[in-house]
């Protein structure tokens, strides 16, 4: 067998290989052995069939299938020993010329090669931000937490101050409204329409009243969590329902005492409504750290796409995308699927450039580490706090069994590392805002 590769610029080549009888000959004969072997054919015994049968039957089968196991060999081995970066796979460009009646065959195959660029993590300035709690959130946070954990008191008449729970159901079976059949329990405060709050100030305990939708609570998404409706439904929804009055209520403001603080925080952490307010600003902060740390990987990663300038194999790529699918696509519907696939290869590229350069490999016991880590945190999240280390162990052993859980977590500690890298090298601005401020500029 002979491997020859050819140029024909910077990101195509020819591969071109010389395939021999000697190089599959024993192959073929091999695998019609066993065709002899296990088949079963009337009139003869089972492994006594002529082989000059089981020649007519399978040997051109036989033949294409050893023959292209022994290309894919040795393009693997040719890529690996040469340390050819390509992009795709190699597409054949004469496979309808073959003549499998000769003994010898000739095969190319086009290539494209992946670019040279370097990435430069200081070409253009990116603004992290660094969201603060305001003293007005974390009054609100407080009081949450006292009503949570305050007296419910029951009340005869619906006022300002009550929570109401009930049930919530459509008032008609109009075609094409979602359906509405939800247990629910709001404040007033959360309602928004004069017209709604005057109905329901005027409703009696173990009532049902009839309420519109639209503008009913003051922002629409509680029309999913109150009405049970998907996110699409709750917006702009306009249609009438009943709502039964189950339960009035009130709620006194927990005392906050050693008691109301274990509650929260567990035994013994907080002592104070000074410690709680810090604790609930740490809280917040770190869960704010979270949106700001993805907005900074957006915006370096869509700045990186943007500035790092590199050509592609246009042309093999539309050609690859076309062939790649369970169905063969034609040539508008590969140059549609390569505009849609552009951006998120050109980043995949630059990614693995900058894992080259910056040596950012994931090994198993980090990979571990990060899942151990996970866990940990979730059970604390349902307050399991003291978890056997040998129950966690085995946990761990069959979470890192499933191929898939592996690759998702893989795929996180790989983010948390470029996440790492871009925090130490890129040219970044760091600007300090409250979480409505960041919502607004960030995201308008």
């Amino acid at each position: 067998m002979n491997i020859t590769k050819r140029d024909v610029d910077n990101l195509n080549a020819v591969l071109t290989i010389e395939v021999d009888k000697e190089d599959y000959a024993d192959k073929v004969e091999k695998t019609l052995k066993e065709y002899r072997k296990n088949a079963n054919v009337p009139g003869f015994r089972k492994g006594q069939i002529p082989m000059g049968m089981i020649k007519k039957q399978h040997g051109r089968a036989v033949l294409v299938q050893e023959v292209n196991k022994v290309i894919q060999d040795a393009i693997q081995n040719y890529l690996t020993e040469e340390k050819l970066n390509i992009l795709g796979y190699p597409i054949p460009s004469n496979e309808a010329d073959i003549d499998w009646n000769k003994e010898n065959f000739t095969f190319e195959f086009k290539l494209g090669l992946s670019p040279e660029f370097d990435v430069n993590l200081q070409e253009k300035e990116i603004t992290h931000y660094k969201i603060t709690i305001d003293e007005e959130s974390i009054d609100n946070q407080v009081k949450r937490f006292r009503k949570q954990y305050g007296k419910i008191i029951s009340q005869s008449e619906i006022t300002e101050e009550v929570e109401l729970n009930g049930k919530f159901t459509n008032a008609d079976d109009k075609e094409g409204q979602p359906v509405v059949d939800k247990e629910a329990n709001f404040s007033m405060s959360d309602v928004a329409g004069e017209e709604q709050r005057k109905a329901l100030l005027n409703a009696k305990h173990g009532e049902t009243i009839t309420l519109n939708t639209k503008g009913l609570f003051k922002d629409e998404h509680m029309n999913q969590e109150f009405l049970g409706v998907s996110h699409e439904e709750a917006h702009g929804l306009d249609i009438d329902v009943n709502f039964e009055i189950k339960e009035i209520v009130i709620r006194e403001l927990a005392e906050m005492n050693q008691e109301f603080f274990d509650k929260i925080f567990g035994e013994d952490t907080v002592h104070s409504e000074e410690e709680m307010r810090e604790k609930i600003k740490e809280s917040a902060e770190a869960q704010f750290q979270q949106q700001s740390d993805q907005k900074l990987l957006d915006d370096v990663i869509e700045s990186l796409i943007e500035n790092t300038k590199f050509e592609l194999p246009e042309e093999f790529l539309i050609q690859w995308l076309g062939r790649s699918g369970e169905q063969q696509l034609s040539d508008e519907e590969a140059k549609e699927e390569y505009k849609k696939n552009e951006k998120g290869l050109r980043y995949q590229l630059i990614e693995g450039k900058l894992r080259e350069d910056h040596n950012i490999n994931i090994t198993f016991e980090e990979l571990k580490a990060y899942a151990k880590g996970m866990m940990i945190y979730q059970m604390a999240q349902y307050g399991i706090l003291n978890t056997d280390e040998n129950e966690l162990e085995q946990i761990l052993a069959r979470t890192l069994s499933n191929r898939e859980e592996v690759e998702r977590l893989t795929e996180q500690v790989k983010t948390n590392k470029l996440l790492q890298l871009f925090k130490e090298k890129a040219l970044l601005k760091t600007k300090e805002v409250t979480f409505n401020e960041f919502v607004e500029e960030a995201y308008a």
